[in-house]
């Protein structure tokens, strides 16, 4: 297996911190993008390099602000600058909002689409320059179930910006096939322990608006209680990171377009399936079937 130059994005925490690890286990080159690493992040990234230097892995925090294009141009500048090159790419960085989608202002969602959606615009437009030019490349994205499975109310903006990004990656995957570069997409389902997910989640400001909402007081809570009794003893984010690494180790031209993982099982699975194969075959119809598989594997 051949050792990888591998930038995760929001890899402070959760399945991103995990991926990060698990892939500089497999004895790739790992970078660890995380804001504000010698302020907010600073214990996260001494942690991070206490763990990596112990076990003689490379893995190492590299800043990283999705919400800056030009901390995204600096972070692939410095990883070309010490490796001179980055195979793959895993964008991971989002944020989740919970409450009433009315409550939410036009400025606050686009908050969400900013860090989940454009947030890996920037990163591409900054490591993508590179991939081409040297005709190979990985983009492994990170969805959600919520684009094609059942989710419950009250995460309208997350559940619509992750449908944005999961959308991004499907055209991109076109665009980029030419060049050699693989498109793989990430699916995992909902985690009631493990991540910081729903504890950072955002709310919205207008508090006026959300309680007008309080018929459905306690139907989180409720859902909360519900998913964690569907939940099986084994549910562990990490099993997202163990995918996420067999989906790197392999040989390209090997890897799936779209990989679930969901151990509750909300239907997500099934609807891929179908997608799937009404994607694959309207490519055919309409002669772009090249553009299932990056060129140079064809």
């Amino acid at each position: 297996m051949n050792k990888l130059v591998i930038l995760v994005t929001g890899a402070s925490a959760g399945i991103g911190n995990l991926t990060a690890r698990s892939l500089a286990q497999a004895g790739h080159a790992v970078y660890a993008g995380m804001r504000d690493i010698n302020g907010r992040n600073a214990p996260k990234l001494r942690a991070l390099q206490d763990w990596s230097f112990s076990r003689g892995l490379d893995v190492r925090a590299i800043e990283l602000d999705v919400l800056s294009q030009a901390s995204a141009d600096s972070a692939a500048a410095k990883i070309i600058s010490e490796q001179g090159r980055i195979d793959v790419v895993v964008h991971n960085a989002g944020h989740l909002v919970v409450g009433p989608t009315e409550a939410f202002t036009p400025e606050e969602m686009i908050k969400v689409f900013d860090t989940n959606v454009l947030g890996a615009q920037r990163v591409n437009r900054a490591a993508l320059p590179h991939m081409r030019e040297r005709q190979s490349g990985l983009l492994l994205w990170v969805s959600s179930t919520t684009v094609r499975g059942g989710f419950p109310p009250f995460m309208g903006p997350y559940a619509a910006a992750k449908a944005a990004m999961d959308s991004l990656a499907v055209t991109q995957s076109y665009e980029l096939a030419r060049f050699g570069i693989e498109t793989s997409i990430m699916v995992p389902g909902a985690f009631t322990h493990g991540t910081d997910h729903f504890p950072n989640a955002g709310k919205p400001a207008d508090q006026k608006t959300a309680d007008a909402y309080a018929r459905y007081a306690g139907l989180m809570n409720q859902v909360g209680a519900r998913l964690s009794a569907l939940s099986p003893a084994d549910a562990d984010p990490q099993a997202v990171a163990d995918e996420m690494t067999r989906i790197v180790n392999l040989p390209a031209g090997q890897r799936p377009f779209r990989a679930v993982v969901d151990f509750i099982d909300d239907g997500a699975g099934a609807v891929t399936d179908v997608a799937e194969r009404v994607r694959e075959e309207f490519a055919q119809r309409i002669g772009i079937d090249d553009l299932l598989h990056p060129a140079a594997i064809v």
